[in-house]
């Protein structure tokens, strides 16, 4: 796994791996805006995770997600703030995105 100094730098190393999609959080799924694609929680792996903590602003504070599809066809990446998500998105969703940190 690579060393990304911020997120931006984690989101182009991750484009330039086949990490395409931009995915957004739904509830309960994951979707692509671009293309409409979801996928449920049992539909997609998180095969990387990058923590950005930010030194002097909790504004800054991120994760980047590189997610690919169980059957390895779809790849792409999400961000997510910290807490952000907590209290608008399904259990299932939360225990996928907790258990790779």
């Amino acid at each position: 796994m690579e060393n990304y100094e911020t997120v931006v730098g984690a989101l182009t190393g991750l484009k330039a791996k086949g990490y395409t999609l931009d995915f957004n959080i739904a509830f309960d799924k994951i979707i692509c805006n671009e293309n409409g694609l979801c996928l449920n929680p049992n539909e997609f792996e998180i095969m990387e995770v990058y923590r950005f903590e930010g030194n002097t602003n909790p504004d800054d504070e991120d994760i980047v997600y590189a997610i690919e599809s169980k059957d390895g066809t779809i790849k792409g990446s999400m961000t997510s703030a910290y807490g952000l998500y907590a209290d608008t998105i399904s259990g299932d969703l939360i225990k996928k995105l907790s258990m790779h940190h």
